[in-house]
């Protein structure tokens, strides 16, 4: 529906008592107004979704006559341009408005463009030149709370295509492929979920506002064999259980994990620009996907950084002898991906002092335990592989081992390739951990990555070997994507980047290397001591962990953030799940490719080329020309 198309270009325009944002879709024949009231009382947001579609003409003369009428007050003023809005959020008074200024596309998928944050404001709705409430003091510190967690770094956002979804849930929805009873953005992905709480009485919410996720997006270009091919990869980090390293650790009560990260990689040669083949709506055969997960061992366990120890003890803590929680955590992976759920446990399994050994035989007979529940052929599979161990064993071969792993695993769970005769799709996932889920879990997501990139160039008709050397083009840009990739997961949990990356494993580290994993301890120490605390509080307050009431805690008078991500007590025990029938029966079905009846209606050739303006044909088709 043209209705409901999103608007990707909006300009803020304010008078003494009232904002107006108006926007147009990428076709630029569709303009839009919305009021945002400046005189509504504290704790309310006034918002008017004027449902008239107006062409250029149209808005043009609008906006005269407002700002004819508002002649008196100074006239209707334009105060920015701006690329998309993020939501709305309160702290003790008033609302403020969340909008991006600045972006930076960093992936084209389907011919839609993906950006990176480069820029934002948060406005206050108050009348006046500044906000009524400048000399709260508990406003101006959480205001202050609020600027720690810097939305320029790795919060991604796009116009037109949805990217807290994988390629294979869009492709299958455009082709209408699924009930249509799924939500439309993938909730646990939507970092700004709690700020478009307010902006949920206009009713078309996401014509006017974004999803964001965080994590990472990287794309690049390959020759393989004079055709081109992009490879992208696309991390979403949940909003769940969200944090710090030592601040958030193994499951909550709702079967959230910390560091809950998704990786999926995109392999497609642009010989058409869009998802759609002729005549078949979002079945273009240039297109295919692989999806992994991380995240941590799901047991309630802790590890307490207030000393001096860069190591502190693991502590189990409360006793779940019916997995309930780690039950609520295999459900929402059997639902997000299929079955199977192959577990890739890479902990110590033999210590001297037992730390991270402490949770290897608990996470085993969890697993054990949920495993009697599951029909036949549908069980979590478990896999646990040392990789410290081996690599300090003599003549050890860590990726050797790892690499057949793979390449097992890949049978199981299969790739998506979209469209032809030759269509696959990919049914379950594999869940990686080692006791951070970075630098082990990294190094082994990437031979995971790399066998599944060469079923990626198989299916795509570009490769027709069992293996690509490491030594090969695609596979040293594949590993640079990768290592950055593991990089910005492993500042945004641990504070610092990867300590033991893939050459530590392949054992080609020069002395250069060990310097820089020493530095890297350091940081990673120095973050999770003095640091972490801090982030956590913008966390916690931006997805809405932490809500201001009066008379009630002030966020950094808490003592620990545990309850603000634990069911309430009063909840606790309103609808128990069964203890053996712990799982959704129609999440274990298998994912199939259905018949085709969507429509091409996502405008992309309006978004990728631009008609409206000069372009350079270099920039825009992806070719190359060799003289």
């Amino acid at each position: 529906d043209e209705d409901d198309r999103p608007l990707s270009q909006l300009t803020l325009y304010e008078t003494p008592a009232r904002y107006w944002v108006t926007g147009t879709d990428v076709r630029e024949r569709r303009h839009r107004v919305l009021r945002i009231d400046r005189t509504s009382p504290p704790g309310e947001i006034g918002l008017f979704e004027d449902e008239t579609t107006y062409s250029r003409d149209e808005m043009r003369a609008l906006l005269s006559s407002m700002d004819e009428g508002n002649r008196s007050s100074g006239g209707l003023r334009l105060k920015c341009y701006f690329w998309a809005l993020l939501g709305f959020i309160r702290f003790t008074e008033s609302y403020y408005m969340l909008i991006v200024t600045k972006r930076r596309q960093v992936a084209s998928v389907g011919g839609h463009s993906v950006y990176q944050i480069a820029g934002t404001e948060l406005i206050p709705l108050t009348s006046g030149s500044g906000p009524r409430f400048g000399r709260n003091a508990d406003e101006t510190r959480f205001r202050t709370i609020m600027g720690n967690l810097d939305l320029t770094r790795h919060f991604y956002f796009s116009p037109m295509y949805d990217i807290t979804n994988t390629l294979q849930t869009n492709m299958m929805r455009g082709q209408g492929n699924q009930s249509g009873d799924e939500e439309l953005h993938r909730e646990m992905f939507v970092w700004n979920d709690h700020l478009l709480q307010p902006a949920m009485v206009l009713k078309r919410l996401w014509v006017w506002c974004r999803p964001i996720i965080h994590g990472f997006i990287d794309q690049m270009a390959l020759d393989v064999l004079g055709r081109r091919v992009y490879i992208t990869i696309i991390a979403r980090r949940s909003r769940f259980f969200a944090g710090a390293r030592f601040l958030k650790r193994g499951v909550n009560d709702r079967g959230h994990v910390a560091n809950d990260v998704e990786t999926e990689q995109i392999v497609a040669e642009k010989l058409t620009t869009s998802f759609h083949a002729t005549n078949h709506p979002y079945a273009n055969p240039t297109y295919s996907s692989y999806v992994q997960h991380r995240g941590s061992i799901p047991l309630s366990w802790t590890q307490d950084a207030s000393g001096v120890t860069p190591k502190p003890d693991i502590e189990l803590n409360a006793a779940d002898p019916f997995c309930q929680a780690a039950a609520l955590h295999f459900d929402d992976l059997f639902g997000r991906y299929g079955a199977p759920v192959i577990v890739l446990n890479l902990i110590k399994s033999r210590e001297r002092m037992p730390r991270e050994s402490k949770l290897l035989g608990e996470f085993e007979r969890t697993v054990r335990y949920l495993n009697q529940s599951l029909p036949a052929n549908r069980e979590i599979e478990y896999r646990a592989y040392d990789m410290s161990r081996i690599s300090k064993t003599r003549g050890g071969d860590v990726i050797g081992g790892l690499e057949t792993i793979a390449r097992d695993l890949l049978v199981r769970t299969s790739i998506f390739h979209n469209g032809g005769p030759n269509a696959r799709i990919q049914n379950g996932v594999v869940r990686t951990n080692c006791i951070d889920c970075l630098d082990r879990t990294n190094a082994a997501q990437f031979i995971i990555g790399k066998r599944a990139m060469v079923e990626q160039l198989r299916a795509l008709g570009l490769f027709d070997g069992q293996e690509l050397d490491f030594d090969s083009g695609a596979v040293e840009a594949f590993t640079r994507m990768f290592h950055n990739h593991g990089d910005t997961i492993a500042v945004q949990y641990g504070g610092s980047q990867l300590v033991n990356t893939l050459s530590t494993y392949r054992k080609i580290n020069q002395w250069q290397g060990h310097s820089r994993d020493m530095f890297e301890s350091f940081k990673r120490y120095y973050h999770n001591s003095f640091l972490d605390a801090q982030r956590q509080e913008a966390i916690n307050l931006f997805l809405g962990n932490y809500i201001f009431t009066p008379g009630g805690p002030m966020l950094w008078d808490l003592a620990t953030d545990l309850p603000l991500h634990q069911t309430h007590p009063r909840e606790r025990g309103v609808a128990r799940r069964s203890y053996i029938h712990w799982f959704t029966p129609e999440h274990l079905r298998p994912r199939e490719l259905g018949t085709r009846h969507g429509e091409a209606n996502d405008c992309y050739w309006v978004e990728y080329y631009r008609p409206r303006i000069v372009s350079s044909l270099e920039k825009t088709f992806a070719y190359k020309l060799n003289s």
